[in-house]
């Protein structure tokens, strides 16, 4: 639309009386916006949402681009759409994913009151993620229901010491709400939602909001759960954190959840890309964060240095029972050393390792807070309202970006040691067994088989895997493995805290 070559587009959305508008994106045709925001949908209304795409100009009247009509009567409620909506004439394609879901009232099918468990539904869904279907669309992973049952010592964020709560759940890209309870800190939603599992290794990140009447929301609190950790059929109260998942909130939350998945496209999925999550939180700059990725890095290399030293105490004989111990095992193993011995040793690792944490007590205790220190507020959001127009602030802009990306390839590299690490303390014992089981049979495939011909095979397989698809994903197995790994900080996110409301103590209940 402009002389450039290039637009400047934005999307305004309408359902009935309720509008929105995206930001613009400046001199693209392929403009990517990553933006959330809700409509209000009501029963007596127009169930058409009308999505106009318009070009930003400075000076005069911006330019029509594009329009599209979207029915959401057709859509399925409770579940999330990934829609590829062409414009009319032609004019492009926008993609977005639309959630029909916060339905108010007592006939919804997601409410509690109107569920009544089929022993029989569940059986057969277990039979069709039983082993025997582990080939039928691999893609399919698992199913998972949770129940929202309530919540309780909810942080007041109105006046009058008050909230309007409601409950939000995010599945990689799929995200559900309960309605709206409106001047309480203790909520009763009694909902119940399904999500398709696309990977075991995805986060279940369920999080706590206030309505307000100009639309916008307030956080109450968050949490996060690996689908991993879930134990089926029990009813618990689940603490709440701050908004980067590090320290205690104030609330708790009322779940029960079920997960059936199977282990063979589990395993399958494992060493594949993971699905990308879109909407992200925008990474910064913070002295804070750049100083604990560098003790990390430190920590790592001080473990090798560590490594080394022993080795060379060694050659120095300064433990003579130690040197002649080394010494003979060294000969031992040079001189009847096959490949196969490799996964062998990695092998002995792992299950040194299992029967450590076995001994300790396997997964370790509840941590008490707090060993993190943050010194950053939550005040990011503010920042993103300032505009930058000094050049001081454009240079200074920049000099962050390259700040930022040597931190995030500090962090990078701590948390591929870590991950490394994580998997041989059997931090995840999926993922560990897993590895396990892939280095015994390994071990099985070195012994029988010439190292020449695995070589082969595997070197046809790289060469030949575009020509047979065409459409893969250039991907590393065993980074992607690594990737499901959680690394320490990610670890600091996952802990859970004991729900404390005031003093009452709060008792797991389990499903008779």
């Amino acid at each position: 639309m402009d002389d450039n070559g290039f637009s400047d587009p934005y999307v305004k959305f309408q359902l009935g009386k309720e509008k929105y508008r995206s930001k613009f994106k400046s001199k693209t045709l392929n403009p990517k916006w990553l933006e959330q925001f809700d409509l209000r949908m009501y029963d007596d209304q127009t169930s058409q949402l009308e999505m106009t795409v318009f070009d930003h100009d400075v000076t005069g009247k911006d330019d029509f681009m594009g329009r599209a009509v979207i029915d959401l009567a057709k859509l399925e409620r409770e579940a999330t759409h990934t829609i590829c909506q062409n414009l009319e004439d032609g004019a492009g394609m926008v993609r977005l994913l639309l959630t029909i879901s916060g339905t108010a009232g007592s006939e919804t099918i997601t409410d509690l009151a109107n569920y009544t468990p089929n022993p029989r539904e569940r059986e057969e869904r277990v039979r069709n993620y039983g082993l025997l279907k582990s080939f039928n669309n691999i893609k399919d992973v698992g199913w998972l229901q949770v129940k929202v049952f309530k919540a309780q010592g909810l942080r007041a964020a109105d006046f009058g010491g008050q909230s309007d709560p409601f409950c939000v759940l995010e599945l990689v890209n799929s995200r559900l709400q309960t309605h709206t309870e409106y001047k309480t800190l203790n909520p009763q939603w009694n909902k119940i939602f399904t999500f398709n599992v696309k990977d075991i290794h995805s986060m279940l990140e369920v999080s706590v909001w206030d309505e307000d009447r100009d639309k916008k929301v307030e956080f109450l609190g968050k949490l996060s759960i690996p689908l991993l950790r879930i134990k089926n059929g029990e009813r618990r109260w689940y603490a709440l954190k701050d908004k980067k998942l590090i320290h205690r909130g104030k609330g708790a939350v009322l779940l029960e959840m079920d997960l059936i998945f199977n282990h063979t496209k589990s395993a399958v999925r494992t060493v594949n890309p993971r699905e990308e999550k879109y909407m992200q939180p925008e990474q910064k700059f913070k002295i804070s964060i750049m100083k604990r990725n560098i003790d990390r890095v430190s920590q790592i290399i001080s473990s090798m240095m560590e490594g080394g030293r022993f080795l060379q105490s060694c050659f120095n004989w300064e433990s003579t029972p130690r040197s002649i111990t080394a010494f003979i095992v060294y000969l031992v193993v040079v001189w009847n050393f096959e490949l196969y011995m490799l996964p062998i040793t990695l092998l002995i690792v792992f299950l040194k390792n299992l029967v450590i944490a076995q001994i300790l007590g396997a997964f370790k205790k509840e941590q008490v807070e707090d060993d993190y220190v943050d010194e950053d507020d939550d005040d990011d959001d503010d920042d993103k309202e300032k505009e930058e127009k000094k050049s001081f602030k454009e240079k200074l802009q920049a000099i962050q970006e390259v700040c930022l990306q040597v931190q995030q390839g500090m962090d990078m590299v701590a948390s591929l040691g870590e991950k490394v690490k994580n998997t041989f303390n059997w931090t995840v014992p999926w993922l560990s067994g897993l590895a396990v089981i892939i280095l015994a049979v390994g071990t099985i495939v070195l012994y029988l088989l010439p190292l020449r011909l695995l070589l082969l095979a595997w070197g046809i397989n790289k060469f030949t895997k575009k020509l047979r698809k065409p459409n893969a994903i250039s991907n590393n197995e065993l980074l992607d493995y690594l990737s499901r790994v959680p690394s320490d900080s990610e670890l600091l996110q996952y802990r859970e805290y004991r729900p404390d409301l005031g003093g009452t103590t709060i008792s797991k209940k389990k499903r008779q």
